[in-house]
């Protein structure tokens, strides 16, 4: 399966979402918590067409959006192909 990453923030909901929705579909993903490492946020801001917000949410080398996007990908049946599942 193609490795999931979600950048995140202690306090965000949409974090906490994104994570979530990983879980119950028992999605294994790396968290990187970006409120120590503003130049990380920075950089990946730089990379990703100026995206700021998180959670940023990586599948390998991909950044698929945050966590409406994540959903919506799982509701359009695509999420998981994504991943080799």
């Amino acid at each position: 399966m193609t490795p999931v990453t979600i950048y995140t923030t202690a306090v965000c909901p949409f974090c906490i979402a994104a994570k979530r929705l990983f879980e119950n579909l028992e999605i294994e993903f790396s968290e990187v918590l970006l409120d120590r490492d503003p130049a990380l946020r920075r950089r990946l801001a730089e990379e990703n067409e100026g995206w700021r917000t998180v959670p940023m949410i990586f599948v390998g080398d991909q950044m698929i959006g945050g966590f409406s996007e994540a959903k919506s990908l799982h509701n359009e049946g695509k999420l998981l192909p994504m991943l080799g599942g």
